[in-house]
């Protein structure tokens, strides 16, 4: 398992958001760098973003392809991409869950 992980989870239908595409990316000298790709699987977990051992210190941007999403699933929606940002201080697990709808989404550092 990557040691970064994320899960979403599309609130307004009460499932999980499968065929999300996502891009990880790890900041440097003022832009960004991509490390991972993935798709979420049918129960919206991305297990596989970066190759264990990866992980270092820094600072993550996390980006979720919300419109194709929505898209598929016949839904309006006011984000077509959510990014999150984080800072990774230590090795261990970070899991990056994202709650979706089709007009607001919120996020937590997971377990």
């Amino acid at each position: 398992m990557s040691s970064i992980t994320t899960h979403v989870l599309d609130t307004a239908i009460g499932r999980p958001a499968s065929g999300v595409p996502l891009i990880l990316a790890k900041g440097s000298g003022g832009g960004w760098t991509t490390i991972g790709r993935g798709t979420t699987d049918l129960d919206g977990r991305c297990k596989s973003l970066l190759k264990e051992g990866g992980l270092k210190k820094g600072t993550y941007r996390l980006t979720f392809g919300t419109a194709a999403y929505f898209k598929r699933t016949r839904q309006a929606a006011f984000y077509p991409s959510v990014s999150v940002v984080f800072t990774v201080r230590d090795s261990r697990h970070h899991h990056v869950p994202l709650l979706i709808s089709p007009w607001g989404y919120s996020t937590y550092r997971g377990s």
